[in-house]
C-alpha cells in the first residue's frame, strides 16, 4: 500500500466553467488551492470572488482563454498544475429539451480538452449531465475521451454517472464525471458511496421561516437566533466541525440568515401547496412539495437572459405555505452557510441550480487527492469574504467591475402571456 505524504504545500487546481464555485468548493474541501476560476458570466464571476478570496476570477470564454493566459493571470508561471475541472455548458446535451449534437455550445467541450492539452495538469476531472452517456450522444462522448487521450491522457473506464444522493448531498442528483490521469501517472478511481443518505428535513429542519421577517420582503438577510440539531446542519452552519473538510475556514456570523428574501404567494396558492401531499407535485404550479425524510429533486437552474430568463420550478417547503429560500435550496445542495449567492431569487437559483454540489465535488477531488499520494490537512488560515456589494451587481456593473463588454452574456426580452407573467411575479422575482 502506497503511503501517503502530509500537503506542506497545498496542490492547485484550475476551475473551468467555474459558476458561482461549487466544484471550486469542493475541490477545496479536498484539500486544493484554486489558483484561477474562468467564467464567462460576470455576475457568477463577482460572486465567485467573493467566496473565494485567494482564488483569481477571470471573467472571459475559454474560447478566448490560452493555458499561457490562465497561469499569468493567476500567477503560476511554469508551476505544475495538479488538476483542472470543470463541466462545460450543457444546454446541448441535456435530456430536457432538444437534443442536438450540432448545437455549437457544444464545442465548448472541446476547448475544454484544448487548455487541458495547453496547461497539462497532472489530473483532469470532466463534469456533465448524464444524456451525454445516451443515444448518439456516447458517440460523442468517444469523441471527447478519445481527444483528451490525443492529449496525453490516460482516462479512467469505464466513465461513471454519480447520484449526489449517495455522497451526502439530500437531492437526487445524477452527474456524469470523467477523470483521467496524464500518461504515466496513477490514474484515480471514483469515489465510493457513503452508507448512509441525507434527509430533506436534517438539512433545512432547523431553520427560521423567511416569513417570520418582515425585512426579507426587500433584503436578503437577517439576524436570527436559532437551535440546529441535525449532525449534517451543523457542519454547514458551521457549529460543529466536519472532519473531511480541508478548506479554510471562512469569518462568517452563524446567527445571520443569508440568501433568504421571501416569496410572495397568493392565498390560493397558499392553498394548493398545503393540499399537497409530501412528494407530489402541485397540478396548477408543477411545484413538488419537498419529502421530509426523502430526498430533494433535482435543483435546476432554469434558462438565462437569452433566451427569456425563465425560472425552473422550486420546490415546496415540507411544511410551510411557500416554495423554498435560496438558502434552504443552498443547504438541499450541500453548501454551507457561510457561502453566499447573488442577492436577486433568480441568480440565486440560478447560481445553485447550475453548480456541482459542493460534496459530490469533495468526493471525487478526494479520490485525485489519493492519487497524488497526499494526506491533506486543514489550514489554520481563516479567509475575510469579499465586498458584500459584489453579491448585488447587475449586469452593467458587473461587466464594468471586470472590464467586460456589456453583452458578454446575450440578453433577450420576451413578452409574456398573463399566466406566465403573473407566475414569474408571485415564484421568481
Amino acid at each position: 500500500m502506497t503511503s501517503q505524504k502530509t500537503i506542506k504545500h497545498r496542490p492547485i487546481g484550475i476551475d473551468l466553467f467555474a459558476g458561482a464555485g461549487g466544484l471550486s468548493l469542493g475541490f477545496e474541501q479536498a484539500g486544493f488551492d484554486i489558483a484561477a476560476a474562468v467564467e464567462i458570466d460576470p455576475i457568477h464571476c463577482a460572486t465567485h470572488e467573493y467566496n473565494f478570496p485567494n482564488s483569481t476570477a477571470i471573467c472571459a470564454s475559454v474560447v478566448d482563454m490560452s493555458g499561457e493566459e490562465i497561469r499569468r493571470r493567476a500567477g503560476l508561471g511554469d508551476a505544475d498544475i495538479d488538476v483542472v475541472f470543470g463541466g462545460a455548458p450543457c444546454q446541448g446535451f441535456s435530456m430536457i429539451g432538444k437534443r442536438a449534437l450540432d448545437d455549437p455550445r457544444n464545442q465548448l467541450v472541446f476547448h475544454y480538452v484544448r487548455l487541458v492539452a495547453e496547461l497539462q495538469p497532472k489530473y483532469f476531472v470532466f463534469e456533465n449531465v448524464k444524456g451525454l452517456t445516451l443515444g448518439k450522444h456516447a458517440d460523442f462522448l468517444s469523441e471527447l475521451i478519445a481527444a483528451l487521450g490525443n492529449a496525453g491522457y490516460e482516462v479512467q473506464s469505464p466513465y461513471q454517472v454519480l447520484n449526489a444522493a449517495d455522497y451526502g448531498v439530500p437531492q437526487d442528483r445524477k452527474r456524469l464525471f470523467v477523470i483521467g490521469a496524464r500518461r504515466g501517472l496513477k490514474v484515480p478511481n471514483y469515489p465510493k458511496p457513503c452508507e448512509q443518505r441525507t434527509t430533506v428535513w436534517e438539512a433545512i429542519g432547523d431553520l427560521p421561516d423567511a416569513d417570520g421577517f418582515g425585512e426579507l420582503s426587500v433584503v436578503d438577510e437577517v439576524r436570527a437566533k436559532w437551535k440546529t440539531k441535525a449532525l449534517y446542519a451543523q457542519c454547514l452552519r458551521g457549529l460543529e466541525s466536519d472532519s473531511k473538510d480541508f478548506g479554510y475556514g471562512r469569518e462568517f456570523d452563524s446567527n445571520i440568515l443569508t440568501s433568504s428574501l421571501r416569496t410572495e404567494h397568493t392565498e390560493l396558492s397558499k392553498q394548493r401547496f398545503v393540499a399537497t401531499e409530501h412528494g407530489k407535485t402541485e397540478p396548477i404550479s408543477r411545484f413538488r412539495k419537498l419529502p421530509p425524510e426523502g430526498l430533494c429533486n433535482t435543483l435546476r437552474a432554469g434558462t438565462d437572459s437569452a433566451r427569456g430568463a425563465f425560472t425552473s420550478p422550486r420546490p415546496i417547503h415540507p411544511f410551510l405555505p411557500r416554495v423554498i429560500t435560496v438558502r434552504e435550496a443552498a443547504r438541499l445542495h450541500s453548501y454551507p452557510d457561510w457561502f453566499r449567492f447573488h442577492k436577486t431569487k433568480w441568480h440565486g437559483f440560478r447560481q445553485i441550480g447550475n453548480s456541482v454540489p459542493p460534496l459530490l465535488g469533495r468526493a471525487v477531488a478526494s479520490e485525485i487527492i489519493k492519487a497524488l499520494g497526499l494526506k491533506p490537512c486543514k489550514p489554520k488560515e481563516v479567509l475575510l469574504p469579499g465586498n458584500t456589494d459584489l453579491l448585488a451587481l447587475d449586469m452593467s456593473s458587473a461587466s464594468l467591475y471586470f472590464r467586460v463588454p456589456r453583452n458578454t452574456i446575450a440578453q433577450r426580452l420576451r413578452k409574456l402571456n398573463p399566466n406566465q407573467q403573473d407566475l414569474l411575479d408571485e415564484a421568481y422575482v
